[in-house]
């Protein structure tokens, strides 16, 4: 049983990191809600003074926040749907004997591991190309005309190449949970005569409920600031312009820190009302 000087030895160490891990968020965070309140144009003057709430009230009126905002959700709640459905799927699959399970596992897991501006390049080119594509010549080849991904279909292109990458975190959540089953209810229902449906529809599906509460928490914190896959391959256009890359554009393309960081404030703020949001629903079967 730890002692109260052990305890106290142990806050010690855990102090740096902890004071640390602190400053890491809260000087970011803390600039942010400095800058918002100020006019800075680093090319243009650089800190003009002190602007009060012009700068979040230009961002909210702007016409392109809110299909930004409507935009993001729809990523998110399609990518959360695509890798969820099928990240079930996939990891009942996985979990069947099969020959070269080990390999087979790795390469299901494999396209996590590849970077988000890769990833976006290697769809945008080899698969949603128009002309040279991989999606174009299987349209040709059954005598439709290819379809133009990122500027004719652009919203679920994006929603395809971003869920390609979530879905080997999905799966691996998933396969762990299904591997946890206690294989003798699965046994004994079969020998009752229950079928498969009902089988999955009332005890591996109540079984995987905590993982995908886990995976629909952090899939969601870091879906909320996808950019790079659209930086790649549409810029914004088509329909495809998140909170994140307007942000972006204010900033670097429009020059204007201030009305950047009212706008980070503003994602910080629908970052916390989905959270709050995600954990009253769902959180609950972590508790459970």
């Amino acid at each position: 049983m730890a002692t109260q000087q052990s305890r106290s030895a142990a806050r010690m160490m855990m102090a740096p990191a902890v004071i640390l891990l602190l400053a890491w968020m809260l000087v970011p965070l803390i600039m942010t809600v400095w800058f918002s309140f100020r006019k800075y144009l680093p090319l243009r003057g650089g800190d003009l003074g002190f602007v009060g709430f012009e700068n979040y009230s230009r961002f909210i009126s702007s016409s392109s926040f809110w299909p930004s905002v409507q935009t993001t959700l729809i990523i998110v709640g399609g990518v959360l749907l695509i890798t969820i459905v099928f990240g079930v799927i996939l990891a009942l699959l996985l979990d069947q004997p099969m020959w070269g399970q080990g390999v087979v596992r790795i390469l299901v897991i494999a396209p996590f591991f590849v970077m988000p501006t890769v990833s976006a390049l290697v769809w945008k080119n080899m698969f949603m190309d128009p002309v040279n594509g991989i999606f174009a010549h299987l349209w040709k080849f059954f005598g439709a005309e290819p379809v133009q991904w990122l500027s004719q279909e652009s919203l679920p292109s994006i929603v395809m190449i971003v869920s390609w990458q979530w879905l080997p975190f999905a799966t691996l959540i998933l396969l762990t949970a299904v591997q946890s089953l206690d294989s003798e209810q699965l046994e004994a229902a079969e020998m009752d005569g229950a079928p498969y449906l009902k089988r999955f529809w009332f005890i591996v599906l109540p079984h995987l409920s905590r993982a995908i509460t886990i995976v629909l928490l952090i899939q969601t914190i870091f879906l909320l600031s996808i950019f790079a896959e659209i930086f790649v391959t549409t810029g914004g256009a088509f329909g495809t312009k998140t909170l994140t890359y307007l942000i972006f554009q204010r900033v670097l393309e429009s020059q204007n820190v201030g009305l950047g960081s009212a706008g980070g404030v503003y994602a910080i703020i629908l970052a916390n009302i989905i959270a709050i949001f995600l954990m009253r629903i769902v959180g609950k079967n972590l508790d459970t």
